[in-house]
């Protein structure tokens, strides 16, 4: 056992609370709903990046590279001036909703490069232009280029030229639970000497002002160069800064004469009193006393071409006299620990470019952690010291969700452009969470639906813009990969306790669904947007221009999948309660119902599937009863594949009840009984086969998606055929005509607007469960079933094959090719080439469909993490042949 396991054992145990601090501030609270208390909504206007420096915020907290506790009360981050920048570069500058031609982005160079799950080792890097910051350029290019221009990056700039820029490290290694090491290390890579100014922050989340409770903690002086921290509730801590800084005070409180044109109170110190003090020299914006509820140590540095310096930091809840004396013997430990943990995760990875992708996959997870505080009632009611909220907002946004109060860590999918967390995005997650820190990623599936988290009615939260939207049911599908992944790391002992917790509030959460989106009682399901924006004809989570409704493919076969999900959890907890073999038979049957459905949709005159094109598709139901196909070939038509699941033998003679009810429901209704695949034969070792997809429409699927003219790219499986560039859907009506057309990466339609803004591209969470799938399937089918790959290649492979080439083509994405050149970056030379780039990954939200180039929000690691499930040796296939070849044997299926 590594010493970073023993941390994680020892605070799963409560014996010493490992995670206590962290990575927990958010990389951008301003534009968040939270934050909105306007009468319009307009939450992206009503506190802005400019307005950020001086406004105390009401739910959360920012910052630079930052570390809180776990309530986030005493926060601490980095601050930077170059002397040419209008503000200090406190927070990360980017783009809103309305600024942006292809919706909100941040636009600023910066890395999670290194991170243990105990956070006892912590490393990002942030690159800092030695010129004035391009605010302004960044503005009004954007602003001009339209949806059919590329966004106008950082990098388009120029800033980074010549090396012009300081490389700004920031580490954090824990000595112990309460003491924390913090090292800033500046490179000036550029070719002239340079200034730079450094000012590490600590602060107070302010907690006094609305009217609650008016205790008021405190910062102050304690000695040469240390603060002392006090609060109530966390206790003392004191802040040692090497090198003798000068310390600048100030207040956490909203600067009302700057954003408000109000009368500044005489012996008032700002939020933006640092700010004032170093960019403006205004000496009476800190406090002289030498107190406040905000601090910053001022180094003042110097820098040689390719030169170096080191600032350095200890926050302890010990008085030490001596704080830096084994200060980097500490740090080269952490460091060193942190080595040995990885190099356990990998031990079976030889490639040195790999193990470099998968650490700063993990790092980014890592990183992406953040205290979530958000009380709807409180939010619409207002704060008792604060002006009343306009009557507005009683009706706007998320008011039916009054019961929400979160205030927890939680797993965010970008901290600066997905500032909050998301259903479905969370589920992903915890996949790649599980393989590092399982018990955090149940943690995390269990948050979720608690009941201050799931609505009443057994809705999960979808997302903060709008809680009452529905995300793709994969909460189930989670919960199981994480049960059997934790289960597998303790020895074969599962968690029933957390796999029966979650399964129970599943089971509402399916109720809600069976009651709210099968509109007509048929086992065909709607759902709306499921997380697909641009991908469809009409927007599918307003009312349609055509009137009526969609019979959705992707939302039937999500809840199949979800009921096999289901069915399968059932079955493990009936194997110490059998009473769970009833709840298993009840999933079981609506899965057969919704399978009739799929092929004879409602009232069994229409289906979802198409013979003439081998395909599902979304049905219109218009208010005639007319139903009309939406022909567009879309990862809608390939979210049936999921629906999957094999089960054995030895499992069905151990659940006779189970199996009783089974049985009688396949001999008593036939019509049900012919729609699941191959049910009478046995498969591949007495197994049997549970799926939407007969073999004969699974290989006709397969053929299409697997054909380099439609879904097959060299990244992976596009989320739209490429068909469709030479062959646009396009939908009449009197009123206008609706276009479908193929686009590799950006859309150019705004029809949903925001950051709604991909239609063809490769997308991480699709391809890891079309990957899962096919290893299923291939559980159950082995050697009997191959497939051409590519289409039209004359090679064949089995389908454990198929999922192998497609993990490859999926990491191909990130790893160097034979010219050292990564798809992921694209044409940008200096990505490409420069060492103090090269290696430094990004984990965008998805990639061009064509050249496999990262697009969307930038730092979106969560669900692009999965590609660390993807890195371990692959099972050989030795390459394509005309011969199905031997897969590796697997006990059960699992991913990856």
């Amino acid at each position: 056992m590594t010493q970073e396991q023993v941390r994680l054992a020892e605070n799963k145990a409560g014996t010493a609370p490992w995670q206590k601090f962290g990575p927990y501030l958010t990389e951008r609270q301003w534009g968040t709903v939270r934050e909105d208390y306007s009468p319009d909504g307009n939450a992206w206007g009503h506190v802005t990046h400019d307005m950020a420096r001086s406004y105390a915020y009401r739910w959360g907290e920012e910052g630079l590279g930052g570390f809180s506790d776990d309530q986030q009360l005493l926060c601490f981050g980095v601050g930077l001036w170059n002397g040419h920048d209008p503000c200090l570069k406190e927070r990360l500058f980017g783009l809103t909703n309305g600024q942006g031609n292809h919706g909100e982005d941040v636009k600023e160079c910066y890395y999670y490069l290194d991170s243990t799950p105990t956070h006892a080792y912590q490393k990002m890097l942030y690159k800092y232009p030695q010129r004035r910051f391009p605010y302004e350029r960044l503005l009004a290019e954007n602003a001009r280029r339209g949806r059919q221009e590329a966004e106008y990056e950082l990098l388009d700039t120029g800033i980074f030229s010549q090396g012009r820029y300081f490389d700004v490290f920031i580490e954090y290694a824990k000595a112990g639970p309460d003491d924390l090491l913090v090292q800033l290390t500046v490179h000036n890579r550029g070719p002239k000497t340079a200034p730079l100014q450094v000012l590490p922050q600590l602060w107070f989340r302010n907690t006094w002002s609305w009217g609650y409770d008016g205790y008021r903690p405190k910062l102050h002086s304690n000695g040469p160069a240390t603060v002392q921290a006090e609060h109530r509730d966390l206790g003392r801590y004191h802040l040692y800064c090497a090198d003798s800084p000068k310390l600048l005070f100030c207040d956490n409180e909203t600067n009302g004469a700057r954003l408000y044109d109000l009368e500044a109170p005489e012996g008032h110190y700002f939020k933006d009193g640092i700010n004032d003090y170093i960019v403006a020299g205004d000496q009476a914006a800190v406090n002289p006393a030498q107190q406040g509820t905000k601090v910053a140590a001022h180094y003042s540095l110097t820098l040689a071409p390719g030169a170096s310096q080191r600032v350095c930091l200890r926050l302890s809840k010990a008085e030490l006299a001596e704080p830096f004396a084994d200060f980097d013997q500490l740090f080269a430990q952490r460091l060193g620990e942190a080595d040995a943990f990885f190099n356990c995760l990998q031990e079976t990875q030889p490639d040195p470019d790999a193990r470099n992708i998968y650490r700063q996959a993990v790092a980014g997870m890592l990183w992406s952690k953040q205290f979530y505080y958000y009380d709807v009632t409180q939010w619409l009611d207002g704060d008792p010291a604060v002006d009343l909220p306009p009557a507005e907002r009683r009706r706007a946004r998320n008011s039916n969700w009054q019961h929400l109060h979160n205030a927890d860590l939680i797993s965010m999918p970008d901290k600066w452009e997905y500032p909050w967390y998301a259903a479905w995005d969370l589920a992903f997650h915890c996949i790649p969470l599980a393989v590092v820190d399982s018990e955090f990623a149940k943690n995390q599936l269990r948050l979720l639906t608690r009941d201050w988290y799931m609505h009443p009615n057994g809705q999960l939260p979808a997302y903060e813009w709008n809680f009452g939207d529905v995300n793709p049911p994969v909460h189930a599908w989670a919960t199981w990969r994480v049960y059997k992944m934790d289960q597998k790391l303790n020895d074969g002992r599962g968690d029933t306790e957390f796999l029966e917790s979650v399964f129970h509030r599943l089971m509402l959460n399916f109720t809600w669904w069976v009651n709210r989106k099968d509109r007509n009682n048929h086992n065909i399901f709607e759902g709306g947007f499921l997380g697909l924006d641009n991908i469809g004809v009409f927007d599918r989570s307003a009312p349609l221009p055509t009137g009526g409704y969609i019979e959705q493919a992707d939302g039937t076969s999500w809840m199949a999948m979800y009921a096999l999900n289901l069915m399968r959890i059932a079955l493990e907890l009936a194997k110490t309660n059998p009473v769970y073999q009833d709840i298993a038979g009840k999933f079981f049957e609506h899965f057969l119902y919704i399978a009739e459905a799929m092929t004879r949709a409602g009232d069994g005159s229409f289906n979802l599937w198409d013979e003439e094109d081998q395909f599902f598709y979304d049905v219109l139901h218009l208010p005639d009863d007319e139903r009309i196909k939406l022909k567009v070939r879309s990862i809608v038509g390939l979210i049936p594949l999921f629906a999957v699941e094999v089960l054995d033998e030895e499992l069905l003679e151990a659940m006779p009840a189970f199996t009783q009810r089974l049985r009688w429901l396949l001999d008593n209704r036939p019509q049900l009984s012919a729609l699941v695949s191959r049910w009478q034969e046995p498969g591949k070792g007495e197994r049997h086969l549970l799926s939407l997809l007969r073999r004969h429409r699974l290989e006709k699927l397969l053929r299409r998606m697997l054909d380099e003219t439609e879904f097959l790219s060299d990244y992976g499986i596009r989320a739209l055929s490429r068909h469709h560039l030479e062959h646009p859907y396009v939908y009449n009506t009197p009123e206008a005509d609706f276009e479908v057309r193929y686009e590799p990466g950006e859309s150019n339609s705004d029809l949903f607007g925001g950051n709604s803004n991909w239609r063809g591209p490769v997308w991480f969470p699709i391809n890891y469960l079309i990957i899962e799938a096919l290893q299923r399937f291939h559980f159950y089918y082995g050697d009997t079933l191959t497939v051409e790959y590519p289409t039209g290649s004359g090679q064949y492979l089995n389908l454990n094959g198929v999922a192998n080439a497609l993990a490859e083509r999926l990491t191909g994405i990130f790893r160097r090719d034979t010219e050292g050149r990564r798809p992921a970056f694209g044409h940008d030379e200096l990505l490409q080439r420069d060492p103090h780039f090269r290696d430094y990954l990004l984990f965008h939200e998805y990639f061009h469909g064509d050249d496999g180039h990262g697009l969307g929000a930038s730092h979106q690691t969560g669900w692009t993490a999965l590609v660390i499930r993807l890195l371990q040796p692959l099972a050989p296939i030795g390459g394509a042949v005309e011969r199905p070849m031997p897969a590796k044997p697997e006990l059960e299926p699992s991913g990856r």
